[in-house]
């Protein structure tokens, strides 16, 4: 079996959403300056580098991430691929895809992914989002899992309609995928997001296997 790590790595100086907190991540006891053991302090926002967002994100009355169904974030998958010239998924778009009518978690293959190549990059406010009428046509073939290769599944500076529809369809949304090294088709997927108490997202570990 291959397993393709499809997650970013949380570190200093990576690219966070406009206003949230900067990465932090140091040791706070250090083994050669006479600690009985390492030990590493980590703060960041819930929505940093590879997470899932929780329905409360958006939703006042929605679930928080450890209430999200387990069943969604594990199965089989697809990867799509879409050409360098999409700008936005829209239901256009997405209507000329072959998307596979028995999968219900899909992730699409942006180039966003391209982003990632520079771990120092700034914030691009040019990436690759899914807007309403992309997101209304997910949630109609009843789909359980939405993911994509930047830190929002929507266009910068348009998250309500997207998250909106999606959350309110109950559709778990996995954002900070990096499928620079996942070629497009079918595998499973094993996304585990930290389990955090009242929260409206967390960091997760995303992996995809391949027989």
């Amino acid at each position: 079996m291959r397993i393709i790590d499809i997650s970013v790595t949380i570190r200093p100086g990576m690219p966070v959403w406009p206003g949230d907190p900067e990465v932090d991540l140091h040791r706070r006891a250090k083994i050669e300056e006479g600690a009985h053991a390492n030990v590493t302090l980590l703060a960041c926002s819930a929505h940093t580098g590879t997470h899932v967002d929780a329905p409360y994100h958006f939703l006042p009355d929605g679930g928080t991430i450890e209430s999200l169904p387990l069943d969604a974030l594990v199965g089989p998958a697809q990867v799509v691929q879409l050409p360098s010239s999409v700008e936005v998924i829209n239901e256009e778009v997405l209507k000329q895809l072959k998307l596979e009518p028995v999968v219900e978690r899909i992730l699409f293959k942006t180039r966003n992914s391209e982003l990632w190549k520079d771990p120092n990059a700034p914030f691009n406010t040019t990436f690759v989002g899914i807007d309403e009428s992309g997101a209304r046509f997910l949630a109609e073939r009843k789909t359980k899992l939405v993911g994509l290769d930047y830190l929002s599944i929507a266009p910068y500076k348009k998250s309500g309609p997207t998250h909106n529809v999606l959350l309110g369809a109950g559709i778990v949304i996995v954002e900070g995928l990096n499928l620079a090294d996942a070629s497009a088709g079918k595998y499973t997927l094993a996304c585990l997001p930290l389990k955090l108490e009242g929260s409206d997202g967390a960091p997760a570990r995303a992996v995809l296997m391949e027989s």
